[in-house]
C-alpha cells in the first residue's frame, strides 16, 4: 500500500486479504461535516460492508479481524469506522 492511495483505498486493498465475497466501503465524512473528528477533505469516517467466509468466530472476534487487517497505523488515521458484518 502507498499513500498516494486515498484513506478509501487503502482500506480496500487491506481487507482484500479476508478474500470478501462482498466489500463496499463508504466515506461517510461528508454527513459529519462540522462535527468532531471531521477532517478537511474527508476521509474521516468510514463505514464497511463486508462479507467473508474468512469472517469467523463472535461478533468481536470478527471486528477485530477487521481492525487487524485494516491495520493499527491506518486506524489511527480514521475517526469513524463502523463495520456491517452480512
Amino acid at each position: 500500500m502507498t499513500n498516494r492511495m486515498t484513506r478509501k483505498e487503502r482500506i480496500e486493498v487491506a481487507l482484500q486479504a479476508l478474500s470478501p465475497e462482498q466489500l463496499i466501503v463508504e466515506d461517510q465524512s461528508e454527513a459529519h461535516r462540522g462535527h468532531s473528528g471531521y477532517q478537511d477533505g474527508g476521509e474521516s469516517h468510514f463505514h464497511v460492508i463486508i462479507k467473508s467466509a474468512a469472517l469467523t468466530g463472535s461478533r468481536i472476534a470478527k471486528h477485530r479481524a477487521i481492525h487487524a487487517a485494516v491495520g493499527a497505523d491506518l486506524m489511527a488515521e480514521i475517526h469513524a469506522f463502523s463495520i456491517d458484518i452480512k
